[in-house]
């Protein structure tokens, strides 16, 4: 049975996905004591497909940055959930770091990094509240528009 925050995400219309596995050398997540560290998330939809590529402030608007910074959110909330079988056991979002591919004259990151960090705030209400770093890079992984990592207090 889901428990509160699932309920939450599922009444704004948000179903977790099957985390993704990891494309590399590292896992999906570690916990050292009661913090849980999950690895930057790619903007897959559920299908496996990623809902935008290239670069923001170029063939990547605000708006479709947003969405696909969400979708890492709701990527990096499923990652929490094969780790801790329950979201109810965050006791906080600690940060979110957030990776945008973006032109060299892109200056809204962080208005695309709000797409992931409202989602927390819609899931976890003040607990979802958190510190933040959010770069523009020259590329990421399979030209994604965003990756967005994030580590949390668990019990």
């Amino acid at each position: 049975m889901a428990g509160a925050v699932e309920k939450r995400l599922a009444d704004n219309g948000i179903t977790l996905p099957t985390p993704a596995s990891p494309i590399a050398n590292y896992v999906g997540f570690v916990r050292t004591g009661n913090l849980l560290v999950v690895s930057g998330q790619l903007c897959f939809d559920p299908e496996g497909k990623l809902i935008a590529k290239g670069k923001l402030g170029a063939s990547v608007s605000v708006e479709d940055g947003q969405k696909a910074a969400r979708t890492c959110g709701i990527n990096v909330l499923a990652q929490v959930k094969a780790a801790l079988g329950d979201l109810d056991k965050v006791i906080r979002v600690v940060r979110l770091g957030g990776f945008i591919n973006a032109s060299a004259n892109f200056l809204d990151t962080p208005k695309v990094m709000n797409g992931a960090s409202d989602l927390m705030v819609t899931a976890f209400g003040d607990k979802g509240r958190h510190a933040r770093t959010t770069v523009g890079v020259a590329v990421l992984p399979l030209d994604a528009a965003v990756e967005v990592e994030g580590i949390f207090e668990v019990s």
